[in-house]
């Protein structure tokens, strides 16, 4: 191994890799039954997940789509297949998780009821897809040996399954509408490779590695292939044969070889099918979406017709920068068959250095034979490109990374080289420097385009407020620059809005909410704005709505304004004379490198319906707690150095937080909790480590050894040896001696995510045991790195609230004794049974 040119190794980073390379001591887990939330969180947490409006292209019907919010843990216990940094599901050659359809309804844009579409009860199927004309939709089934393609009915409802077609969900995009309605593009499984995935080879020779490159590459990966067998079931389950299905028949017609397929679309016409697929050699050392691609155009036989690129691995790539590759490749949506792609960057993807232009845009038109002409050339890197529904407009989005600045610029597509005319700048640092995003339509053939109405696009997006972002639709003259705003949501409430109806706005489809409404979709009609309600969503609990929300702005000791979302128990009113302080818990989440004068920036909303995901911190507010959510913790300066001060400047946020919320009176300084999840959990750890704010302390799925992520971390971009001072006294872990607040720690067994392998908690747990602190380590089975299965949920919410309640409550209540383990599979969490309690 390698740590420097000079092969010194300083003293604390010594010491820190020591620890990370020392094996874990023994110690036996406790299985524990899993423990029900609150009645009112329970019956919150098993409702179905809000309806998702699927309309047709033609706007006169809708789907109404709606799921269970969360699997139960023997779903997530069906052996997963990991394979390059991806999950399949087994042998069904499915997505690896799948939540259970609670509904799918019909309905005619203005009728009453709708028309119930049969799903088998409990079935898992994908978001439906219509078809072009909206004669039809199409979804997929996934099962556990297989999965279905069905399709539905546009005008009753009813659906069938296409018998002798096994799709291969896993990757890529399965089912795909082509333009004529009536066919569809699919990946299916390959002949004989049903029972491919139970073969294993015995390996040629040695897995070698080598570096080639001077970059260094980002956090690895844990499920990176391994050997030659490891390839073999890549094969086995990633790879699809494309297909035509045609429904109404019932015929299948493959297209061209097997492939692992990245991307697959048809064109406009429908006649050529650009694809991107995995090419060989397999790499060892990166996850699926950075190996080596081919992308090609197949006509409608399979046959390839135009080789655009063989994309090289991804490696090398400096920070802010791209690969050395042709990227971003499309059928532009206006013509019949018109390649687009940004060719090699100019400036090799390197951001540092100084040239006039980074990008160009190639194009070319079927039948492919010509050679490409040069559509645009940019001096930023673009990001993306919007194309209009008539054929003579389009936006293009490049960033100037130096200024850290957004340009969006007109341009003409059908002059070459087209000049370009800025529309607007934009701030990358804040989310409210922007004209909005343009609203988009489905073309006939069905692919997306921005709308355009008489010279003019809408655009929508969320202005600033005090009680925070407020949507709103506007109209932007692309010629004056003229801007008249068609809609803006009420004081009251939060209305976005989704959809056009007709060209000039005079119909929106909104989604509607109010601090005590959920979210439903409404048609709102101009001028009378006339609102007639397309579904009727009632609370799911209504009590939740009854928590009391409130902004809090205030300032840091050195003038940086800060703000928080307060949550308060129902009934709680603070400005009774006799009001009880409350214990308090900060949920934080640094936002760092911001600017000041944008850290005071309120993002959250409370005209908004309280929406509470998975295991949130905001069910406290019902066990008698004030919850200071959306904390602002801003780490400012110089990007390449804020860190820096990262310890200082997140100590001097939470302290403003905490003084702010004691002058208001509501929080008992003296019961004061910290908690955190992700990176939240690393911040929350570095205040427990730091200072002696709080008595009691939550970190899930964290990070507390940063030198385990040696190659940089959020937003950090110095490797360990560049700043190994940095990497040690940003690690928790290095000062575990210092946390005398009892903390609980909780992780995913299966934490995907390469920062938070579980070692991270379960070697925090025992430098605090070791130390003689108190801590709780809850290892969670299955889980990624969020928590999706039901009966994980509520336990974690259990643990959090049993935690708290302990060294929070003036009863300091013990957490009860578990009881007798009668829940044999699948296995609750696990609990170290030298976890120490100090009442």
């Amino acid at each position: 191994m390698r740590f420097c040119h000079h092969g010194i190794v300083q003293p604390h980073v010594r010491l820190a890799l020591f620890l990370a390379g020392c094996a874990l001591a023994a110690f036996a887990p406790a299985a524990e039954t899993y423990r029900p939330a609150s009645p009112a969180v329970s019956e919150y947490l098993r409702s179905a997940a809000p309806p998702m409006l699927l309309l047709n292209p033609q706007r006169d019907r809708m789907l109404i789509y709606r799921t269970e919010l969360y699997p139960d843990v023997a779903t997530l216990a069906i052996p997963e297949v990991k394979l390059a940094g991806m999950r399949f599901r087994g042998v069904s050659h499915g997505p690896s998780r799948v939540n259970r359809c609670a509904s799918l309804e019909l309905k005619a844009l203005f009728s009453e009821r709708p028309m119930i579409v049969r799903v088998p009860r409990g079935a898992r199927i994908s978001v439906p897809k219509w078809s072009p004309n909206g004669k039809v939709f199409a979804f997929m089934r996934v099962m556990n040996r297989e999965v279905s393609l069905f399709v539905g009915d546009g005008e009753t409802g009813r659906i069938r399954r296409i018998d002798g077609v096994r799709l291969n969900g896993g990757l890529g995009n399965p089912v795909q509408w082509l333009p004529d309605g009536e066919t569809l593009l699919c990946q299916l499984v390959p002949g004989g490779f049903e029972n491919f995935s139970e073969s294993v080879r015995p390996p040629r020779g040695p897995v070698v590695q080598e570096t080639t490159v001077s970059v260094p590459t980002a956090a690895g990966d844990a499920d990176f292939l391994t050997n030659e067998n490891d390839e073999t079931l890549l094969e086995s389950y990633g790879a699809s044969q494309l297909a035509l299905v045609h429904p109404a028949s019932g015929k299948v017609t493959p297209l061209g070889l097997p492939a692992i397929f990245s991307r697959t679309q048809a064109s406009p016409d429908g006649h050529y099918i650009l694809v991107s697929f995995v090419a060989r050699p397999y790499p060892h050392d990166v996850g699926l979406s950075d190996f080596p691609r081919r992308v090609e155009v197949w006509s409608r036989t399979g046959e390839t017709v135009f080789h655009l690129a063989d994309i090289p691995k991804h490696e090398g790539v400096p920070a802010g920068g791209v690969l050395n590759a042709p990227r971003y490749y499309n059928w532009r949506p206006s013509a019949s068959a018109e390649l687009v792609w940004i060719d090699k960057p100019l400036d090799g993807g390197h951001p540092g250095i100084l040239i006039s232009h980074r990008d160009r845009v190639l194009a070319l038109r079927a039948p492919f034979v010509q050679q490409p002409e040069e559509m645009l050339r940019t001096e930023g890197r673009i990001e993306s490109i919007i194309w209009g529904e008539q054929t003579g407009v389009a936006l293009v989005r490049e960033f100037d990374a130096e200024r850290g600045v957004f340009r969006t610029a007109l341009f003409n597509p059908d002059r070459r080289p087209a000049e370009m005319e800025t529309m607007w700048m934009s701030r990358s640092a804040d989310d409210y420097s922007g004209q909005g995003k343009p609203m988009m339509r489905s073309l006939p053939n069905g692919q997306q385009a921005m709308r355009i109405y008489q010279n003019s696009i809408y655009l929508a997006g969320g202005r600033p407020s005090v009680s925070g972002e407020r949507p709103f639709l506007d109209l932007f003259n692309l010629t004056t620059r003229e801007v008249e705003n068609v809609f803006e949501s009420g004081e009251d409430e939060y209305e976005r809005v989704i959809a056009l109806l007709e060209p000039d706005a005079a119909t929106l489809v909104t989604l509607r909410e109010t601090a005590g409404e959920p979210p439903n979709y409404h048609v709102l009609s101009f001028p009378s704005r006339r609102r007639a309600p397309l579904t009727d969503i009632p609370a799911a609990v209504p009590e939740l709505a009854k928590i009391h929300r409130q902004m809090i702005s205030y300032e840091r000791p050195d003038g940086v304004k800060l703000s928080f979302v307060l949550h308060l128990p129902p009934n709680y009113d603070m400005r009774a004379p006799d009001r009880q302080r409350l214990p308090t818990i900060l949920w934080v989440h640094p936002r760092t490198q911001t600017e000041a004068d944008l850290s005071g920036q309120v993002r959250d909303s409370l005209r908004r319906y309280p929406v509470f995901k998975g295991a949130s911190h905001r069910f406290l507010a019902l066990s008698g707690y004030a919850v200071l959510d959306s904390v602002t913790l801003p780490v400012l300066g110089e990007p390449s150095i804020a860190n820096d001060t990262f310890v200082e400047q997140i100590i001097a946020g939470a302290k403003a937080a905490i003084v702010k919320a004691v002058e208001l009176g509501f929080a008992d300084p003296s019961r004061i909790g910290v908690g955190g999840h992700s990176y939240g959990a690393f911040l929350a750890a570095n205040l427990m480590a730091h200072t002696d704010l709080f008595r009691a302390g939550v970190t899930r799925s964290g990070a507390y050894n940063r030198t385990l992520t040696p190659f940089g971390f959020q937003h950090e971009k110095r490797s360990l040896w560049q700043a190994p001072e940095l990497y040690t006294r940003l690690s928790p872990l290095m000062f575990a001696n210092r946390i005398e607040t009892p903390l609980l720690l909780i992780h995913g067994v299966a934490d995907d995510n390469p920062a938070t392998d579980p070692v991270q908690s379960r070697w925090m747990y025992q430098a605090i045991e070791g130390n003689g602190g108190t801590a709780r380590l809850v290892l969670l089975p299955f889980e990624g790195h969020r928590y999706e299965a039901i009966e994980s949920v509520e336990h974690v919410t259990w643990e959090m609230s049993a935690w708290y309640d302990r060294y929070l409550k003036p009863t300091r209540a013990t957490v009860p004794e578990p009881e007798p383990d009668t829940f044999q599979y699948p296995p609750g969490p696990q609990i170290p049974m030298s976890d120490i309690f100090v009442p």
